[in-house]
């Protein structure tokens, strides 16, 4: 897996998305890491110092792997080009049909009726 910085990480993303237009998908994953080892974790925690947790991301399309390491400071403006570049990226997406939401309403009031109906016209069974 490639570590990149967070800027060419956006770019070779970019280049993952158009890769995958036609067909293909692509997985992001996002987890909190404080990019060292658990012993020494537990070291600085000891001493009392402070650890100072980044995020890791990691892309993928089946073939190419990279990942990138994002600090406190940089999260709001990776956040926001990282979100820039996913609206521009969903064009390939189908867009969902939806029922007018009237004829939806009208159509379920009747058949809640007619299921109250039946049920009350149904025999009651002796003990």
């Amino acid at each position: 897996m490639v570590r990149l910085q967070p800027d060419p990480f956006l770019n070779e993303l970019t280049n993952m998305f158009e890769r995958t237009t036609e067909k293909g998908s692509v997985w992001v994953t996002l987890k909190h890491s404080s990019d060292k080892s658990k012993a020494k974790r537990n070291k600085l925690k000891s001493a009392g110092e402070k650890i100072e947790y980044k995020c890791l991301i990691r892309a993928t399309d089946g073939k190419k792997n990279i990942s990138t390491m994002v600090g406190p400071k940089d999260h709001q403006r990776f956040q926001a080009s990282y979100a820039i570049l996913l609206k521009a990226q969903m064009t390939a997406l189908k867009k969902r049909e939806r029922k007018d939401r009237r004829k939806a309403a009208d159509s379920d009031k009747k058949q809640d009726g007619s299921k109250k109906q039946q049920r009350s016209a149904a025999p009651k069974a002796s003990p």
